[in-house]
């Protein structure tokens, strides 16, 4: 038999192989503290699965879900746009459910690239990003992203040529996995150059809920011109910690937003309907539930960011997110640094290489584990020697 080849041409996606080695290891009856993967440790608040609760009890739940989303899902959503963004969208055309962000991200390929297409999008970044793009047969152009820039796509480094024949322009702020942040005036810009090049603006903003030191972020849609070349991917995983119900939304350009249902529609039979009600509740209760979790993840960046300037590494406290992403010591490589903390210290962080070839030289550190086991991890770096680089 014959398996597709954008299956075997596919690298293994980082978490699975993170999960692995956290396996391993605990089969050799080893306590590994995971630094790697970001999925809250908190339980999602009660007041969210009574919804749940309540939903899974009425029999109109009890069947097949629309792709679009229940119209009082994607009301709540736009309601919630508008409060907090002060951006007015129809919840009608404008909005539409996700089986969770992810879900979203990897079927856009499908709804706006044609083989061959380009697709533009940020280097080190989210993976689904390129995999989605490859899965629609489109060719990805990846934008060197920078520290000293602070992590911004920097347009003026996108060839003129690649602009003019690129069909999409992915956007993540605040970005994973480097905590970047992007100014609504930056957006701007990118409307402009939007307009400029024919594109059409894609912006992942699932981490604009989790900031620190008083940071708001915007949302794309926000800029002037915005929604005439754009859609925005949001999901309640990260700031309700409902990763495992997997609900999300993307608003936006309503010409994209059917677009996108109609790939749905075709693939998938949409998020539960009782889970859409869990999320109605969240988005008409957010507010001081979403601080208090806040800062609780800031209490814990600021240890980590601590011990590991304590071991000599230099790093920036991210203003949003729920990752410490920092440089690895002279002489390392990524995932050399991080077979090191797992061998040595029994702690495992993701390679900042899994996110691109211009995250080499970085690793990633979750802040998503209970503040026992952050503690424990911390214990074991505060009195660590960092052993010489191996010669290679």
């Amino acid at each position: 038999m014959h398996i597709a080849d954008r299956v075997t041409q596919l690298p293994e996606y980082p978490f699975v192989t993170i999960s692995r080695t956290i396996a391993a290891k605990r089969a050799q009856g080893i306590d590994v503290i995971s630094f790697g993967i970001g999925d809250p440790d908190r339980e999602t608040p009660g007041f969210i699965l009574d919804a749940l609760d309540r939903g899974a009890r009425s029999a109109a739940n009890h069947r097949y879900p629309e792709s679009e989303g229940l119209p009082e899902f994607r009301k709540a959503v736009t309601d919630w746009y508008e409060r907090r963004f002060g951006v007015a969208l129809d919840p009608e055309t404008e909005a539409i459910s996700l089986i969770g962000a992810k879900e979203g991200i990897g079927h856009a390929g499908l709804a706006f690239l044609n083989p061959g297409d380009v697709a533009i999008m940020p280097d080190p970044a989210y993976p689904v990003y390129d995999v989605g793009t490859i899965f629609a047969g489109g060719v990805s152009y990846k934008v060197p992203m920078h520290e000293e820039s602070g992590w911004l796509v920097e347009l003026d480094d996108i060839p003129a040529d690649v602009a003019d024949k690129a069909k999409v322009l992915w956007l993540n702020y605040p970005n994973n996995p480097t905590g970047g942040v992007a100014s609504l005036e930056y957006f701007r810009r990118v409307v402009e150059y939007a307009k400029a090049h024919d594109l059409i603006v894609l912006h992942d903003n699932c981490y604009s809920e989790v900031t620190y030191d008083g940071y708001v972020a915007p949302s794309f849609l926000e800029a002037e011109g915005a929604m005439d070349v754009g859609m925005e991917f949001h999901s309640l995983s990260k700031t309700f910690n409902m990763t495992g119900w997997r609900i999300g939304a993307a608003v936006g350009n309503a010409e994209l937003v059917e677009a996108l249902r109609v790939i749905k529609s075709n693939l998938d039979s949409g998020v539960p309907q009782a889970v859409q009600e869990m999320a109605i509740e969240a988005l008409n209760n957010h507010g001081d539930w979403v601080v208090e979790n806040n800062v609780g993840y800031q209490r814990r960046r600021d240890r980590v960011v601590e011990a590991l300037r304590s071991i000599g590494l230099a790093v920036v406290p991210p203003q949003a997110g729920l990752y410490v992403w920092t440089r690895v010591p002279e002489g390392y490589t990524s995932e050399g640094f991080a077979n090191t903390l797992l061998e040595e210290r029994d702690i495992v962080v993701t390679p900042g290489g899994s996110y691109g070839q211009h995250g080499e030289g970085y690793i990633r550190l979750s802040l998503t584990l209970s503040d026992d086991r952050v503690d424990e991890g911390l214990s074991r770096l505060r009195d660590w020697k960092i052993p010489p680089p191996p010669v290679s």
